[in-house]
């Protein structure tokens, strides 16, 4: 029951991720603000959307007033900032596995009985110390600040004076290319992150859904500037990288290792 409540909270959220940042920008693709002028917008516009502007500013700055490297290094501050959540994530998760083969037992022996059936579950899980719903907690937190990035990625309109290859960051990609290469890199992480999850009680249709989510980031991004399928790709290769490390050299967990999971 709380695996599957568990799930049914990923799916809302990328779901409400998917139509919050298709829904927060202007129909006029080319409105665009300056980073002071956010200070006069409402309040989510001028407590969090213009730091993060102001952030990008600065950065660039640094780099010769070179968006794309701006538009990197906080898209890494970012993520590296939010590690410690992502961890919590993965150790839940990694104790979700361990105790896989006694939540199947308590399944098949009081499966015609669901009070009996969530009495056990709860059980086990307070035996292990495990919130089923902890693994939740980082992407509830990750929303609100990559939509602020998006929002400042968006509003900004110094950045649309940057180039990528000589094209325009304000302009939709040409040829395809970032929308192509932000839905292969959401793909990858998405299979990534299924691969891990390997024995574990999928929910129905879920499988479809992760499916889908390339397909929407790729239609998203082909009329959408192409600083912001360029924050994508980046967000995407840094979880790419950081599951790498997580879920595929991640040693194979058995014996006393296991009992290092449940203990965390």
């Amino acid at each position: 029951m709380f695996r599957n409540n568990r799930k049914w909270i990923l799916v809302v959220a990328l779901v409400l991720t998917t139509l919050v940042l298709s829904g927060c920008t202007p129909q006029d693709m080319d409105v665009t603000l300056k980073t002071e002028d956010l200070l006069s917008g409402n309040w989510w516009e001028s407590n969090v959307v213009y730091y993060f502007s102001l952030m990008l500013d600065t950065f660039a700055g640094w780099f010769g007033n070179s968006y794309v490297l701006a538009i990197l290094l906080l898209t890494v501050i970012v993520r590296t900032l939010i590690l410690p959540l992502t961890l919590k994530q993965y150790r839940s998760s990694k104790a979700m596995q361990v105790v896989q083969p006694e939540i199947k037992e308590i399944q098949k022996k009081y499966k015609d009985n669901p009070q009996k059936l969530q009495e056990e579950m709860m059980k086990l899980y307070q035996k292990h110390n495990i919130n089923p719903l902890s693994g939740c907690l980082p992407l509830v937190v990750q929303m609100p600040i990559f939509i602020a990035l998006y929002n400042a990625i968006f509003w900004n309109s110094e950045i649309r004076l940057d180039t990528l290859f000589g094209l325009s960051l304000g302009s939709p990609s040409p040829w395809y290319f970032l929308p192509i290469v932000a839905a292969i890199t959401t793909y990858l992480q998405t299979k990534m992150m299924q691969s891990a999850q390997k024995g574990q009680q999928q929910m129905p249709g879920m499988n479809m859904i992760m499916g889908i989510f390339p397909i929407l980031i790729f239609v998203m991004a082909l009329n959408f500037p192409m600083a912001l399928p360029l924050y994508w790709v980046f967000s995407n290769l840094y979880t790419i990288v950081q599951n790498y490390f997580l879920y595929v050299r991640s040693p194979k967990k058995n014996g006393d290792d296991k009992k290092e999971v449940l203990a965390k």
